[in-house]
């Protein structure tokens, strides 16, 4: 553990209070063994683990703070020779040993079929990553799975339990409802439309979505599974795909209204319901000030901001479109964020083979709490307003309409 050249970089968590606990037993069982313990740290934070510290210390369990460098055997003992530097003392020390144990840190099961038939999503350690960290500890992002234990992250028994407790509690607010009720903000196929690519089914960070390519059956969509992100009808190019209650129409709408006065002193902003536009509201909670240029355009989640929308606001006279929604790693869809991130990379592409600045499109990731971020944004966004002229506008106006001939 904590070792990114020879191991995991991350903390085992019982690893130290295992290795006390058993020197302890050891001590207490058989008073007579020599017990040496090679550390670099002895993490006792927990209730009494400090005390279990001190009492082996107290059996006369040695600790070396330093880390072996080479273990050889000897030839004639046929004992264990190990060096290590002292790192309290100081000096290379030489102990020969009967016997070495080595504590080793925990690492993740991997289990890709069941990570897929569970929509389970993890984190770069390989654990399983809650739906939140603070308000769902135990959930998975997909509603009904809970987990405890080193499944999510390595623990001790204490805190295992503690978590399998927590985790059945979860699971018996459902049990006794009896029934789960769903947002109606879900997506809906048209079959007459969809033409079998699957790049719908790609996208959906719940798996919600099947199609069959080879037999020629149109995607369709499980809406118990389907959270509503509108990441699928984002990247369906043949508009196969409708958001119930933010549908492509509504979008454009707003965007329309917004931009029908003086479009060049405004600038439109997509934010993600879950954290950029509840950083907005955190913001105005704070009495925290900003530009009143910007003309917030909520959608569930940043995955749902068409290439199409952004377009659209370019050719009415916006200066600027932002795209903001939940920090990369903290999507509230899983990872439907990372769709949206290639998303703009793709129109920044585009936008510079047309001739456009992309400047002009901004993504910023900013969370629900981040009221203060949310303003410094919103001000830097108007400083980026400021730079472009009506003549930029009136040029990129005349590029997309030439565009759509």
């Amino acid at each position: 553990s904590r070792s990114e050249k020879r191991g995991n970089p991350y903390c085992s968590n019982y690893c130290c209070m295992n290795t006390v606990k058993e020197a302890l037993l050891i001590k207490e069982h058989h008073p007579e063994t020599e017990v040496k313990v090679f550390y670099m740290d002895i993490r006792s934070f927990g209730k009494g683990f400090e005390d279990l510290y001190i009492r082996s210390k107290e059996k006369g369990v040695e600790y070396i703070r330093g880390i072996p460098g080479e273990i050889e055997e000897d030839a004639t003992t046929k004992n264990l020779r190990l060096y290590v530097e002292d790192t309290t003392n100081g000096g290379l020390k030489v102990h020969e040993l009967d016997l070495v144990v080595l504590a080793t840190g925990a690492v993740p099961k991997v289990d890709p079929k069941l990570h897929s038939l569970l929509i389970l999503s993890k984190t770069p350690d390989g654990f399983l990553l809650e739906s939140h960290p603070k308000l769902k500890p135990v959930d998975a992002p997909s509603t009904g799975i809970f987990f405890a234990g080193c499944a999510e992250y390595p623990k001790d028994v204490k805190d295992s339990v503690t978590q399998a407790s927590a985790a059945a509690a979860r699971a018996e607010t459902i049990l006794a409802a009896g029934k789960i009720t769903i947002e109606a903000i879900t997506s809906k196929v048209d079959p007459a439309l969809c033409k079998f690519c699957g790049i719908c089914a790609k996208a959906c960070p719940y798996n919600a979505i099947t199609v069959d390519a080879k037999k020629k059956i149109p995607a369709s969509v499980a809406e118990a599974l389907c959270k509503g992100c509108g990441t699928c009808g984002a990247e369906c190019r043949f508009d196969a795909i409708k958001m119930q209650h933010f549908t492509d129409e509504q979008i454009m709408s707003q965007i329309e209204v917004a931009l029908a006065e003086e479009p060049e002193d405004k600038v439109i902003v997509f934010a993600c319901n879950w954290c950029s536009f509840a950083g907005g509201d955190t913001c105005g909670l704070s009495r925290l000030q900003y530009p009143t240029s910007p003309r917030l355009i909520r959608t569930m989640c940043s995955g749902r901001v068409d290439e199409k929308f952004v377009l659209k606001a370019f050719e009415l006279g916006a200066p600027i479109v932002l795209v903001s929604g939940c920090h990369y790693v903290d999507c509230h869809y899983i990872d439907a964020n990372r769709w949206t991130q290639k998303r703009v990379e793709r129109l920044w592409d585009r936008l510079e083979k047309l001739g456009i600045r992309p400047e002009r499109l901004q993504l910023e990731w900013i969370s629900a709490a981040e009221g203060a971020r949310f303003a410094q944004v919103m001000r830097a966004i108007e400083e980026l307003r400021k730079k472009v002229t009506k003549e930029e506008i009136k040029e990129t106006r005349r590029i997309l309409a030439e565009a759509k001939r």
